[in-house]
């Protein structure tokens, strides 16, 4: 494997679609409500997927140094774990991608305001406090929490408020509802690593709760969105219904997949659920287009 390939892994491509999706649903609320702006939303899709970037390098970074990944496992290859790429290289890459990204973000205090500093430094804090620090939230139980305000809650309502200059209630309701689709990704990870994550002491909530109760709220968990944005498809013209049934449809297949594979069966799987995740934002914002023009 050359060595753009190894670093690519690292970065996770597949799950990157957890970050552009909320970036997409935010912009696609601007261009409904005659807001969008170019620039603002370019910088929020370039910022937003260098801090997963920077999250997926830290997660990998303090995995290893907690003994948590192991070769051979039955994820994705580990390149730190693997011995492909050092440790020391990989912390440096990622403060570097860091200080890339804190760069974007600071291009987007003249459109919101200086009190996107210290939102931007909580998002960076963020980053590392998922896999490092005294009490690293993926350890504990609450890596689902996190998933659920740092890529649904902020991307969607920042995107949509730099580009618009205020914040909306529909807006905020789809903010919970990516971010729940996000928790979804979180879950299959979790469903697939369970076994080595209770024997490393990592207590995800499948670690908690069991493969079972992980299962029935990945199914609850994608019905749920799309009864929440009930206020939307009231008021949507009816053409737009097929979106959210199409998104039903390939996440009730999501499911019937994960409940029938285990080990590394369930890798294509962590994929086509953030593929989901996308193309429910995709289609919906090509939907507020339509309708804004």
């Amino acid at each position: 494997m050359n060595k753009i390939s190894l670093w690519l892994e690292c970065a996770r491509l597949r799950t990157l679609p957890v970050s552009v999706a909320g970036v997409i649903m935010g912009t696609g609320f601007a261009v409904l409500y005659h807001r969008f702006a170019w620039l603002p939303a370019l910088l929020c899709f370039v910022f937003a997927v260098l801090a997963q970037i920077v999250s997926n390098f830290a997660n990998e970074y303090y995995d290893f140094l907690r003994g948590t990944d192991k070769k051979g496992r039955v994820g994705p290859r580990r390149a730190v774990t693997e011995g492909d790429i050092s440790p020391q290289l990989l912390l440096r890459v990622t403060i570097a991608t860091l200080a890339v990204a804190c760069a974007v973000g600071c291009c987007l205090i003249p459109f919101g305001g200086w009190w996107l500093l210290p939102v931007g430094i909580l998002i960076a804090i963020f980053a590392f406090a998922y896999s490092a620090g005294p009490f690293p939230l993926s350890y504990h139980g609450l890596g689902d929490v996190a998933v659920l305000v740092f890529f649904g809650i902020v991307p969607v309502n920042l995107t949509f408020y730099l580009q618009a200059g205020y914040f909306h209630p529909l807006c905020m309701l789809a903010s919970v509802t990516i971010g729940l689709m996000g928790v979804n990704v979180l879950l299959v990870n979790n469903y697939r690593d369970v076994d080595d994550d209770r024997e490393a002491h990592k207590r995800t909530t499948v670690v908690i709760f069991g493969r079972r109760a992980a299962a029935a709220a990945y199914l609850i968990g994608g019905y749920v969105v799309i009864s929440l944005l009930a206020p939307l498809w009231l008021a949507a013209p009816l053409w737009v219904l097929p979106v959210p049934a199409l998104y039903l449809v390939l996440h009730t297949m999501a499911w019937r997949r994960l409940t029938h594979s285990t080990g590394a069966a369930l890798n294509p799987l962590l994929g086509a659920t953030a593929r989901n995740m996308l193309i429910f934002a995709v289609l919906l914002t090509a939907c507020f287009i339509i309708i804004a023009n």
